[in-house]
């Protein structure tokens, strides 16, 4: 039996130099090898990881061939875990996917079923794979905030980065609970209007941010969730209030930090990583739990593009030129 999906493999070019080629194609059933349940898929999504593994960046994929996909959404065929029963519907974010195991953007998937979290009952397939990594590492981001102590009304919250994935869900998450959300973006002009709607109270350019800046500056933010990285992050750590936290999950800028301790020294500021990736399966739960709880159904539609599984690589250079709004799902069944 084959099925359709991503394969991305290493091949030689004409001078012998190694390169990463993705391509659609049929894949045979004996690729899938590690996990214990076996998943039809119905919906994946195009993250940024995504991008770079769909487009012949290094970095990502980390065995050869693979399957690519962070993310993937579908039905249970069969199971060894225990834990599932075919007709279960679940989900699976991160957890090697796409990077070190076949991931999500095939038709098929076989996976750790241990790893597993159901579908919430307030979400379609297609609804959850729009959530996907991106709303995953946003609802771990809030929480961070909440579990450091910052309340609605302590003042403002700082989303970067905030017209993507993480970003849009991130604002739409924090408004519903209350807070006063600003938002970052470099295309104030087309895309003020939409962040307003995911609850902004205020958009600002991310030039703001992007130039090297003093190591203190006026003290803004009670929080900021950051998905840019580099000098947009060591400004917005200069810029956090006593006491704040600053979640760091992206490096859509640069993954250096041209930062001072002087923040963390003097002001109490606290810098917490958001590894969506390897969280282990309680916060998965939980995680989606307050997703269910916080999310809107019809304000994430509003956010989504949904695309046939032959449109991946083509969204994929959309998301790494930038031009991308909200989630890009993928229907593996189109």
């Amino acid at each position: 039996m084959t099925f359709r999906g991503w394969m991305v493999e290493k091949t030689t070019d004409n001078e012998g130099a190694k390169q990463q080629v993705a391509r659609l194609t049929d894949i045979e059933a004996d690729v899938l090898t590690a996990g214990d349940t076996e998943i039809e898929t119905t919906a994946s999504s195009v993250n940024y990881k995504d991008a770079l593994a769909l487009t012949g960046s290094p970095g990502i994929i980390k065995a050869w061939p693979l399957i690519a996909g962070i993310d993937v959404v579908g039905t249970v065929r069969s199971s060894d875990s225990g834990r599932w029963v075919p007709g279960d519907h679940v989900l699976l974010n991160g957890a090697g996917l796409g990077e070190s195991v076949n991931g999500g953007l095939a038709e098929r998937a076989l996976v750790d079923g241990s790893q597993l979290v159901r579908v919430p009952q307030k979400f379609t397939p297609t609804q959850a794979a729009a959530i996907g990594t991106a709303g995953f590492t946003a609802m771990l981001a809030v929480l961070a905030i909440e579990r450091h102590g910052v309340k609605p009304g302590d003042g403002p919250v700082l989303v970067t980065g905030s017209a993507g994935g993480v970003g849009s869900i991130t604002i739409a998450t924090l408004a519903h609970l209350g807070y006063e959300v600003v938002a970052s973006t470099g295309r104030a002009e087309t895309e003020g209007d939409y962040l307003s709607k995911l609850g902004a109270t205020d958009v600002v350019d991310r030039a703001e941010f992007s130039e090297s800046g003093k190591p203190l500056q006026s003290q803004r933010w009670a929080a900021v969730a950051d998905a840019v990285g580099s000098t947009t992050l060591a400004n917005v750590l200069a810029q956090t209030r006593y006491g704040g936290i600053v979640t760091a999950c992206g490096m859509a800028q640069d993954a250096d930090l041209p930062a001072s301790v002087v923040p963390f020294i003097l002001r109490g500021v606290t810098l917490a990583g958001i590894n969506s990736v390897e969280a282990p399966h309680a916060l998965r739960e939980e995680a989606w739990s307050r997703l269910a709880q916080t999310l809107d159904p019809a304000l994430l539609d509003d956010m989504t593009e949904i695309y046939a599984l032959a449109d991946a690589q083509s969204i994929a250079e959309q998301v790494l030129a930038g031009t991308v709004r909200g989630r890009s799902v993928i229907d593996v069944t189109a």
